[in-house]
């Protein structure tokens, strides 16, 4: 408990987006899921640096990392050496970045595996503009946007679901979607910047959904992944649904977002197309309707 309150208390209004990129350093396969590896790869680069944050970081029950799976080429015969990777890193809390960078930089001249599969380091990317994953924003800013959506379309980017009722919910109903985002929001965000409860009283107007098995160590997890366009009635509720599908592209949505589930952008945002190619379809979700 102390642990989490220590994060707490050094709460910073900014968050930031950090792409790390590697290189294969031998030939072979990769397994298609190194969610456990990258999750402990990055509490390794902040142990590095300040071992009692790693520690406050594993014992949170809501983790202030957002991690991408592993993008990159995966050829069908195996990788080669050189072969391009890279995985998002998102802190929810900018006191995180010193400590980050400074274990990345010690460690970046030590061997890097996982799953068995040697890689080494290529670059960090930490500043806007230096890859089109990589960014930085303000809970000020975000709390402030510049236009109000009441037709909101999400791009689920890898696999996402949720907690419902004791089971797992596959499909992104708007109160699961923003609740997600509602609740992540108001514990990292400073106080000034909370945001009242609401009744997501929406309509999903259009979908285009399939369900993907993704292999992780503890199990197989099934996740939606694709769009969804929501339509919100009410101004006030379209004002903090507008903040929060902004704030998503940092904080992803539903279970597992530390370990590759549910990495979410809003349409607008969308930059680059994070591809399946890693993971086993399961079923199809029929389209409600054709994209315009």
């Amino acid at each position: 408990m102390e642990q989490e309150i220590s994060l707490r208390l050094h709460k910073c209004s900014t968050l930031h987006s950090i792409v790390i990129e590697l290189a294969a350093a031998d030939v072979g396969n990769i397994p298609p899921t190194l969610s456990r590896g990258l999750h402990a790869l990055v509490l390794k680069w902040f142990a590095a640096a300040n071992p009692s944050v790693a520690e406050a970081i594993h014992a949170n029950q809501n983790s202030p990392l957002a991690i991408s799976g592993l993008l990159g080429n995966r050829r069908q015969g195996g990788v080669r050496v050189g072969d391009y990777f890279y995985f998002r890193i998102c802190l929810l809390d900018g006191s995180l970045v010193e400590p980050l960078m400074r274990g990345f930089e010690q460690s970046e001249t030590q061997s890097l595996v996982l799953a068995d599969f040697p890689f080494v380091l290529r670059n960090m990317y930490a500043l806007p503009g230096t890859h089109q994953l990589a960014g930085a924003a303000d809970y000020a800013l975000l709390s402030h946007p510049m236009q109000v959506l009441t037709d909101i379309e999400m791009h689920f980017l890898s696999p996402t679901s949720f907690k419902q009722n004791q089971g797992v919910q596959t499909f992104p109903l708007p109160e699961l979607v923003f609740n997600s985002l509602h609740r992540r929001w108001n514990i990292f965000a400073p106080e000034q910047y909370y945001l009242p409860t609401c009744e997501w009283n929406a309509l999903v107007t259009a979908y285009d959904l399939k369900t993907y098995a993704l292999k992780m160590e503890g199990g197989t997890e099934i996740g939606a992944q694709g769009w969804v366009r929501y339509r919100f009635n009410s101004p006030e509720t379209a004002w903090i649904a507008t903040v929060l599908a902004n704030f998503a592209f940092f904080a992803g949505v539903g279970r597992k977002t530390a370990m590759g589930m549910g990495q979410t952008q809003l349409a607008l945002q969308i930059n680059v197309a994070q591809k399946p190619s890693n993971l086993k379809k399961s079923k199809t979700h029929n389209p409600s309707s054709v994209r315009s």
